[in-house]
C-alpha cells in the first residue's frame, strides 16, 4: 500500500491518495482534481473511490467532479444528506481495496456527520487512521462551525460533548502504533493549537495532545470552546456547496470573463486588487480593496467578501491573475467574479504615507484602529486607546470610526492593515487614512506607555 499526502500550504489542507494493486482511493480532495489524476497516471492506476470525511467549511472539494470524470464512487456518511450520487459509509461499512480494507468510524464532534477512516492491512491489523478534522496533530477539531450550516446543525456545546465521547470511546482506544493522517495542519482555522507536523501516531497523541489528557467532560468542553479562531464569512457557504457538489474546476474558471485593462467597470461593484501593497499604494482603482495575493489570500477573501457578492479581480500580470483566480476557486468564489483583469490605466488613486516621527511624538492626534483578531486583541492592546475592529468585522462597523482626525490602522505584521486601510479610505474621505504596516513592530516595546 502506498499513501501519498497532498498538502496545500495556503489553506493548510491535507488530502490523500491510497494506492493498492492499480486502484486509488482519494480522501478529502482539494478543488483542483488534476494532482490526483496525475498520481494515478504515474502509477498506472485507476481512481475508483473518493471519501469525504465531512462537508468541509474552509475549502471546496472536487469529489463530485472526480466522480463525473472517472466514475469513482463517492463515500460519505448518511448523516451528511448529500444530494450527489454516493454510497453511504458509516460505522460497520467497509471498502475493499485488493487485500486491504478501509473501515468507517463515525466520529461526531467537529461536525455531526464526521467520519474517520481506518485502514486494515492484509493481515487484518489496523495500521492507519485518516482522521479528517476530528483529530489533528496536537489538537482536535473545533466544534462551532455547524450551528447554522449543513444537513444537521448542532450547538457547539453539544458537539464538544460529542467530541469528548468520540476521543475517549473510539480514537484513544486504537492501537498506539496506528499512524494518524489529519485533513489540516498548522495555520488552519479548523483548530487552534496544531503541531507543525503533518502526521503522527495514536501513541504520540495520547502523550502530547492536550485534548487527549485526563480531564472530565466539563473541562474538556470549556477548553475546546475557548479561544477558537474567527470564522470567515464563507465557511457556511462552503459547507452547503460541498453538500451539493461544486461545478467542475477548469470549466468554472474558464467561465470567469477575462477583461481588457481599459474596460469600464460597473459602478457599485466591489474591486479586489491582489497586488502587493507598495504597488497598490502607488496607484489603484478608486474604492478598491487591497487583498494581497501572498499569505492567506483565500482566508481573507472569504472573510471580507460575502458569499455570492459580485466583485472584480485585479492582478499585476497574467500569471498572477491566473493564480488569484485559482486561489479564489479553492473556496468557490470564482463563481461571483464579474471580471478579471490586469492593472488598468485608470488605477491612479494613491494612498498617503504615514509620518512615523509625528505619530510617535503625537499618537493622540490620530484615531488608531486595531484590526487584529480577537484572540490577539484579548492578549493585549498595542495602543491602549486603539479602537478594536478585527478585519472580518470592518466593513460592517465602518460607522463606528470617527472622522475628526487622521486614522492609523495596524495589525500584527501588515497584511490585514493594508486591507483595512483600503476599506476605510473608501468610506472616509475627509481625513487621511494611514497604514502603520510593518512598522508596528517598532512599537511593541513601548505600547504600555502609548
Amino acid at each position: 500500500m502506498l499513501i501519498h499526502q497532498f498538502y496545500d500550504t495556503d489553506l493548510a489542507h491535507a488530502s490523500y491518495a491510497i494506492l493498492r494493486a492499480g486502484q486509488v482511493i482519494v480522501i478529502d480532495p482539494a478543488r483542483n482534481p488534476q494532482p490526483y489524476y496525475d498520481f494515478a497516471e504515474l502509477h498506472e492506476a485507476d481512481v475508483v473511490g473518493v471519501i469525504e470525511t465531512h462537508p468541509h467549511a474552509d475549502f471546496v472539494s472536487s469529489h463530485l467532479e472526480i466522480h463525473e470524470t472517472t466514475g469513482a464512487t463517492i463515500y460519505v456518511s448518511h448523516l451528511l444528506g448529500a444530494t450527489y450520487p454516493h454510497q453511504t459509509f458509516d460505522e460497520g461499512d467497509e471498502i475493499t481495496l485488493a487485500d486491504i480494507k478501509l473501515r468507517a468510524l463515525n466520529t461526531p464532534g467537529h461536525s455531526p456527520d464526521s467520519i474517520c477512516v481506518l485502514v486494515e492491512d492484509e493481515n487484518g491489523q489496523t495500521t492507519t487512521l485518516f482522521s479528517g478534522d476530528t483529530l489533528f496533530v496536537g489538537d482536535v477539531g473545533r466544534p462551532d462551525l455547524r450551528e447554522e450550516a449543513g444537513n444537521i446543525t448542532a450547538k457547539k456545546e453539544d458537539l464538544a460533548r460529542q467530541m469528548y465521547r468520540t476521543t475517549r470511546q473510539k480514537l484513544m482506544k486504537l492501537p498506539k502504533q496506528v499512524v494518524v493522517y489529519p485533513a489540516h495542519g498548522p495555520g488552519s482555522l479548523c483548530g487552534k493549537s496544531m503541531s507543525q507536523d503533518l502526521q503522527s501516531t495514536i501513541g504520540r497523541e495520547l502523550r502530547e495532545n492536550s485534548a487527549l489528557q485526563l480531564m472530565d467532560e466539563l473541562k474538556f468542553v470549556n477548553d475546546l470552546i475557548a479561544d477558537q479562531p474567527f470564522m470567515p464569512l464563507y465557511f457556511g457557504y462552503d459547507v452547503e456547496l460541498n453538500k451539493t457538489g461544486a461545478p467542475a474546476y477548469a470549466q468554472s474558471l474558464a467561465n470567469v470573463p477575462k477583461l481588457m485593462p481599459d474596460t469600464d467597470l460597473d459602478t457599485g461593484v466591489l474591486v479586489v486588487d491582489t497586488r502587493n501593497k507598495a504597488d497598490f499604494n502607488k496607484g489603484h482603482i478608486k474604492n478598491a480593496i487591497n487583498l494581497q495575493l501572498q499569505g492567506k489570500f483565500e482566508t481573507w477573501l472569504g472573510a471580507v467578501i460575502e458569499p455570492k457578492e459580485p466583485f472584480y479581480l485585479i492582478a499585476a500580470d497574467e500569471a498572477k491573475l491566473d493564480a488569484a483566480l485559482s486561489r479564489a476557486a479553492k473556496i468557490g468564489y470564482e463563481q461571483q467574479i464579474k471580471g478579471a483583469l490586469i492593472t488598468p490605466a485608470a488605477a491612479v488613486e494613491t494612498s498617503p504615507e504615514l509620518d512615523l516621527g509625528d505619530f510617535k511624538a503625537n499618537p493622540n492626534n490620530y484615531t488608531i484602529i486595531d484590526t487584529r483578531n480577537w484572540n490577539e486583541i484579548d492578549a493585549g492592546l498595542l495602543f491602549k486607546n486603539g479602537l478594536t475592529i478585527p478585519l472580518p468585522e470592518l466593513r460592517k462597523r465602518l460607522n463606528e470610526i470617527p472622522a475628526d482626525k487622521p486614522i492609523v490602522v495596524h495589525c500584527a505584521a501588515g497584511y490585514r492593515s493594508a486591507a483595512a486601510q483600503s476599506i476605510i479610505a473608501a468610506k472616509i474621505t475627509t481625513v487621511p487614512v494611514y497604514d502603520l504596516g510593518e512598522a508596528v513592530t517598532a512599537f511593541r516595546s513601548v505600547t504600555s506607555n502609548t
